[in-house]
């Protein structure tokens, strides 16, 4: 094993953005810092508050450094974000929100232009989702900003470079939909070539290259030693199938939860992938595809809860299954598995808090379990993130595959994975709670009365 132990973790995800220290040795989270990451709706078009970000990530860096000695920094961050930069390393532009509509506004000219999902494995998506319309959207709208970038770098290699000085691209994030990534040459795609790109890629390297030390403005910023090293980083979804790929046998699947419920299947079925229903091949940390599916499930659940989840009952739940009280998608349209149906309840009248709950529960697990039928899926599903924690969300996904679902333990799975990029271990073992498929017959009734009443939706 290495001899750097303990691994500060920088994991900017849409929602929050967080700073988790990760005992190598225990493969556990020791100490977590976190704030909201919301984006800032100014001109010239909504961004992310990257100087906000900055100050969060040194001054937990510094306060982290103090509690345990850092030996290492790694990254992990969303996808669907890029940012250009000068040869000073400065913004050209300011880092564009994928939920940002103005991309949309030239999609019949990117249309025209963008490859096809045989050569990308991207799906065409709306708003910045596709990172290669979001960049081709500033450079129509921002010419003469954009002809001042030295550089295209994905988002964790963004923080690699403000922390090293050293500009580099990585794969994960590059074959995240973006429809820059042939994951099947391993090389940029035809709209590179054709928009002349490609002098724009920072090098690409492994995840698990070590870039450099820190700089010594950061050193001094936080403390942490100047010799300590900040490895490439790694797309988050990413993040969290990477121990799995390192001590799981296939086939297995991995369910990244956060704002997106990302679905990865390592040697399942072959299958055919529709990209009209947001399956994709993303690529992992060893540079091979994975065909993946995806849908916002937890915005859905903080839209649907309000952030307050509320506390239930076993005849809460038994009032849900006996009654089929059914909340159908979508929630959030225009990306996942029904990207165009609108969100209906079904025999819900008169639903109490923990009910109304427990069928939300219900409702992401089915949806999950779909993007997982779409992709493939075999063997035991590790649920990894905030959903592991919700007892019905993991009960239902059991009885919807009819396959074993292990809960993971980890608080945060992508930190887990980020911080094995620093050791040279072979073999991460995970830990969790396996649920089986649920005896009770009730619940595999209700997966099939919310399919049936799906079908007759769409």
């Amino acid at each position: 094993m290495s001899a750097m132990r303990h691994i500060a973790v920088i994991d900017i995800g849409k929602t929050n953005a967080k700073v988790a220290l990760v005992d190598l040795a225990a493969l556990s989270e020791v100490a977590l810092r976190r704030m909201a990451n919301a984006p800032v709706p100014q001109a010239p078009y909504t961004h992310h508050d990257v100087e906000a970000l900055w100050a969060f990530i040194l001054e937990s860096l510094a306060g982290l450094n103090r509690e345990q000695r850092i030996d290492a920094i790694s990254i992990t961050t969303h996808g669907a974000t890029g940012v250009l930069v000068d040869a000073a390393g400065e913004l050209v532009l300011p880092v564009l929100d994928y939920e940002f509509d103005g991309p949309d506004g030239m999609a019949e000219d990117y249309d025209a232009i963008r490859p096809p999902f045989a050569e990308t494995g991207t799906p065409r998506l709306p708003l910045g989702l596709n990172l290669g319309a979001q960049f081709f959207w500033q450079q129509k709208s921002f010419p003469a900003e954009f002809a001042r970038a030295a550089a295209l770098l994905m988002y964790p290699q963004y923080w690699a470079l403000r922390l090293t000085g050293i500009a580099a691209n990585e794969v994960t994030s590059l074959g995240c939909h973006t429809d820059l990534w042939n994951p099947w040459t391993a090389d940029f795609s035809s709209l590179v070539e054709r928009l002349e790109w490609r002098s724009l890629m920072a090098p690409v390297r492994p995840a698990s290259d070590r870039l450099g030390p820190i700089l010594p403005t950061v050193a001094v910023r936080t403390g942490l030693d100047p010799h300590t090293p900040v490895f490439c980083g790694l797309h988050d979804s990413n993040a969290s199938l990477l121990p799995h790929l390192l001590s799981d046998k296939p086939p297995f699947s991995v369910v990244s939860t956060g704002t997106w419920v990302v679905s990865m299947a390592v040697g399942g079925k072959q299958i055919a992938l529709d990209a009209a229903r947001d399956t994709l091949v993303n690529v992992n940390a060893l540079g091979d595809p994975v065909p993946s599916a995806r849908f916002m499930g937890g915005r859905e659940f903080s839209v649907l809860t309000k952030d307050q989840p509320e506390p239930w009952t076993e005849d809460d739940v038994g009032a849900v299954l006996a009654r089929k009280m059914l909340l159908l998608p979508s929630t959030q349209q225009g990306s996942g598995p029904f990207p165009h149906h609108a969100a209906a309840w079904l025999d819900a009248d008169g639903i109490n808090k923990g009910q109304r709950f427990a069928a939300i529960s219900f409702y992401l697990a089915l949806m999950t379990a779909t993007c997982l039928d779409l992709i493939g899926a075999d063997g035991p599903t590790t649920v990894e993130g905030p959903f592991a924690r919700n007892r019905l969300f993991v009960g239902m996904l059991a009885a919807a595959t009819a396959r074993a679902v292990v809960a993971s333990e980890a608080a945060t799975g992508t930190s887990i994975g980020a911080a094995l990029l620093a050791s040279d271990q072979l073999m991460a073992q995970g830990k969790g709670e396996r649920i089986e498929r649920p005896i009770d017959p009730a619940w595999v009734d209700y997966v099939s009365a919310w399919r049936a009443a799906v079908e007759v939706q769409g």
